[in-house]
């Protein structure tokens, strides 16, 4: 009689494992999921979704990284393409959606050949190819711009805010949106610009197209004394970061007080090393006093006695600008303040908008940060324009900084589809069949613009690959008029940094997601749904 042989357990009693097809099948169903998700929102004629979170805020946008951040998403598959969309907000700032959209069409077609047996590996390969191809070509077939040309950068933001809630006042958008770079690009090099050096902020209670530039910094602060002047005129500005407050002792210390003279004098000790402070600010020349950490009430009373306009807890970020716009230096010790560190302002001055308090520093000739006040007839409208504002604001500084732009409707997409399809007739081998699927994915993008325009996908497709057959290299799709236009002409520009980016980042998410086979979940508790339970 044989000896039963017992089952040996690796891994944890309550551990989830799926592997193979079904590991595969399911990450590409999650990772296809957030891609449908966001294709509806793509293009001019592109739908907006309501988000609702659980304390009840609403969000209405059609843009893909805050549509995704808002869904809170959960499976780690679905988190990667997730992953996509963020890395294309950080690089370029525009292009998110079609990022995406183009992974989750990545994936559909891999799913087909996976199905034909096409192993994995030669897959992803065949997509590395094909990924390569599509750098080389666009490169090529980019053109490069300068900054010396406004028609042309007011056209890219133009094209960034289309179909974002923007339509009645993108040109006037436009406008300040290149106004707003150009002064930048004026104090910096083009190598530092960044698109946090325009500051776009939304205000409630005016329509969009009294949306305003200001060439300084406007800050959510208000002066922390009433008795302090509301317009200072050729302000001397410090910025300190240090509190103007009694340190409490490094150590533990206690202090023993027996009578009402000894805590008088104690007292009296405090209000004297506040305004010996104050007196080293006044001393230094300065009119204009913003703190990073706390000021004390007593230095606050001395400081507006002093006629010294001052704001407390100003965010590290505005603290950089604010030495950026005015020339400052930030000071770490008040001790350590002299003249040679102030900054200077034509006018600081406290406005009131809508029921909020705010602080313009601004009429600084040599500003390397500008504000955009964009306004909204509530606070969604305000929102969505500020979102469609920071995409045009990023695509126009990326064009300045690469200077290689490429059309848009779609018009390149089904340019580079052309090319690697004659590239993948250069392949022996599995490979080809992978770069024909890339080809086709590439199509995704008019494919897209069409059906969310209420067009018929196919026929406009078809339109644009005869188009382009044809030698109309810049031929894409008019979802107004239905109708295949050269997008150049039209002025529908897009900087290459943005399909590069997508590109890559698509690439990368989907090689990673089909080389895996394999998937264990620890523990049933935060285990994410869509993977079966199996046993091992």
């Amino acid at each position: 009689m044989s000896e039963q042989i017992q089952p040996v357990f690796i891994l944890p009693e309550d551990t989830q494992r799926t592997k193979g097809k079904d590991a595969q099948r399911i990450n590409v169903a999650a990772a296809r999921a957030v891609a449908d998700a966001v294709r509806t929102t793509l293009g001019p004629k592109g739908m907006d979704k309501m988000l609702v979170d659980a304390a009840g805020d609403v969000t209405v946008t059609n843009d893909g990284v805050t549509i995704l951040e808002e869904m809170q998403i959960e499976h780690p598959a679905a988190k990667m393409v997730v992953d996509i969309a963020r890395t294309q907000e950080n690089v370029v700032g525009d292009g998110t959606t079609t990022a995406v959209v183009l992974a989750g069409e990545l994936l559909k077609q891999a799913e087909i050949l996976l199905d034909q047996r096409i192993h994995p590996t030669l897959l992803t390969k065949g997509y590395r190819l094909a990924e390569k191809e599509c750098q080389r070509v666009l490169n090529e077939i980019a053109t490069t711009v300068t900054l010396d040309d406004p028609v042309l950068l007011q056209q890219i933001a133009v094209t960034a805010m289309t179909g974002k809630g923007t339509e009645a006042n993108r040109e006037h958008l436009a406008n300040l949106v290149v106004e707003a770079v150009q002064q930048i690009s004026q104090q910096s090099s083009l190598a530092s610009l960044q698109r946090d050096d325009v500051k776009v902020m939304a205000l409630v209670g005016e329509r969009a197209e009294k949306t305003n530039l200001v060439k300084g910094i406007v800050l959510e602060k208000e002066r922390v004394h009433s008795e302090m002047p509301i317009i200072v005129e050729q302000a001397r500005i410090a910025l300190l970061n240090t509190p103007l407050e009694i340190r409490n002792t490094e150590i533990d210390a206690k202090i023993q007080i027996t009578s009402p003279d000894q805590l008088d004098a104690f007292l009296d000790k405090e209000e004297q090393t506040l305004k010996q402070i104050v007196a080293h600010v006044q001393a230094t020349g300065t009119t204009v006093l913003c703190c990073q950490k706390g000021i004390d009430d007593v230095a606050q009373h001395f400081l507006a006695k002093a006629g010294i306009l001052a704001l407390r807890r100003v965010s590290k970020s505005d603290m950089e600008r604010l030495a950026k716009v005015t020339g400052s230096k930030i000071v770490n010790s008040w001790k350590e303040l002299t003249p040679q560190d102030l900054g200077s302002a034509g006018r600081v001055a406290e406005r009131k908008i809508g029921t909020e308090q705010f602080i313009f520093v601004e009429q600084c000739p040599q500003a390397k940060v500008v504000t955009l006040l964009v306004r909204g007839g509530t606070i969604h409208i305000a929102e969505e324009v500020k979102r469609a504002v920071i995409d045009a604001v990023g695509d126009v500084i990326t064009t300045v900084k690469e200077s290689k732009v490429v059309a848009g409707a779609g018009a390149v997409e089904v340019s580079l589809a052309k090319s690697i399809n004659s590239y993948a007739q250069t392949l022996q081998g599995r490979e080809q069949l992978a770069v024909q699927a890339f080809a086709s994915s590439l199509e995704i993008v008019p494919k897209t613009l069409a059906e969310n325009a209420g067009l018929d996908a196919i026929d406009m497709l078809t339109a644009l690959r005869v188009a382009h057959d044809q030698g109309q290299r810049h031929a894409g799709l008019d979802v107004v008029s239905g109708k295949v236009i050269d997008a150049w002409q039209a002025g529908v520009l897009e900087p290459l940094k943005i399909k590069t980016t997508a590109l890559a980042s698509a690439m990368e998410v989907v090689e990673l997601l089909l080389r895996i086979d394999d998937v264990l979940l620890a523990g049933k508790a935060s285990s994410p749904q869509g993977y079966p339970p199996m046993g091992m």
